[in-house]
């Protein structure tokens, strides 16, 4: 069956799977969220134990997953993955160094030699959750909005801004204030997806004045997500985008392109609506009743979501990587993809991606069996 596919397929086939990949970084960043909302939610070094303990225990799959997107692109769409990663490096550094401080931070917290002290960890750790979530939104708005950089006859990068992919977050421009929009919509949405893990996750029957927190938490910061989220779906509704336009491969600027895209897959429309409905309705089952299920409602709406804004602006003949200063160097699923052989390969590896999720969904099942309680944070068991 695979062997029939053909190249276009396959090419819309492995940026369903990145995609899919993403969404899912997306819902595991409720660890980013948790970690930013500890000094708002834990009053006591025992609360803060509590909650870095149940974090310390998923950080890793947040991790891996990332890194699974980034080689899944690297396999499938190597030269999105050279004209990024070579030409934006700083924003990708500065990632890449959030996510070691996590590392370190839930390895050296609690040592006893720890010289530094528990607080400068934990700043570390905020630092991760706000930082790192906050650049790779700004990261994906560039998938709308463009790049400054520029391909020649070999494919060598020329990036035009000094800035090194910083400029999606730091010039002063319309796009940036889209990536940014974008960067704060999913710094405040793993915000509450944070608060109602930690509902879900944790014992908080001796500590309700936790709990009162945590519900607090996760309804604030899905008021405070929501211009972000109403100015992003406005600005897609009549921004324009970077469509393919001829069989050659041209690239233009077409009007409304992304409610051109939307309006030919009304499939899309229907997940994103789906998406937001999801994660609405697990805000409201954690902040406004006693249940702890939320997170459930809420992890499947961010990945209905983060689906739709990863797919729209690459499928219906558009530019998923625009170009700024040379259009016909924008990247898209066609001219930017691997070899077909190697993407038939890759999809008969795929066939064992069931496995692997089956897996993961034991391993988090068998580490979430029992709620974590406040005997779990001893010295052996805390981060």
């Amino acid at each position: 069956m695979i062997e029939q596919l053909d190249y276009k397929t396959l090419q819309h086939l492995w940026w369903l799977i990145c995609s899919v990949v993403g969404a899912l970084f997306l819902f595991l960043t409720f660890v980013q969220g948790g970690q930013s909302l500890l000094w708002q939610v834990a009053k006591t070094p025992t609360e803060k134990d509590l909650i870095i303990n149940s974090l310390g225990r998923k950080w890793e799959m947040t991790f891996t997953t990332l890194v699974l997107f980034g080689g899944a692109l690297f396999a499938s769409f190597p030269k999105f993955y050279s004209t990024s990663f070579g030409g934006a490096y700083w924003v990708w550094i500065l990632i890449l160094f959030t996510f070691i401080v996590q590392a370190v931070s839930y390895e050296f917290r609690k040592k006893p030699w720890n010289i530094y002290g528990s607080l400068v960890y934990e700043g570390l750790l905020f630092i991760n959750g706000v930082v790192g979530v906050l650049l790779i939104g700004a990261a994906v708005g560039t998938f709308y909005t463009g790049s400054n950089f520029q391909l020649d006859a070999s494919n060598f990068v020329t990036w035009t801004s000094p800035l090194r992919g910083l400029e999606a977050a730091l010039s002063p421009s319309v796009s940036s204030i889209f990536n940014i929009a974008m960067g704060l919509f999913l710094v405040f949405n793993s915000r509450t997806l944070g608060a109602m893990y930690l509902i879900n996750n944790l014992e908080l029957g001796e500590i309700p004045e936790m709990e009162t927190r945590l519900r607090k938490a996760c309804w604030q910061n899905l008021i405070l997500s929501l211009p972000f989220c109403l100015l992003i779906v406005a600005s897609l509704l009549f921004m324009r985008g970077y469509g393919i336009v001829d069989a050659q491969g041209t690239i233009e600027i077409v009007s409304f392109k992304y409610l051109r895209n939307l309006l030919a897959n009304p499939w899309m429309l229907g997940l994103l609506l789906a998406g937001l409905g999801l994660l609405i309705y697990g805000v409201w089952k954690t902040a406004k009743t006693t249940e702890t299920c939320g997170i459930w409602y809420g992890g499947l709406g961010t990945v209905l979501v983060g689906l739709t804004v990863l797919m729209l602006p690459a499928y219906n003949n558009t530019a998923f990587y625009p170009s700024k200063v040379d259009l016909q160097s924008s990247l898209t699923i066609y001219n930017a993809s691997s070899s077909p052989y190697t993407l038939k390969v890759m999809t008969y590896v795929a066939l064992g991606i069931p496995f692997v999720l089956a897996y993961v969904a034991y391993v988090w099942w068998a580490m979430n069996r029992t709620k974590i309680k406040i005997e779990d944070t001893g010295d052996r068991a805390a981060y």
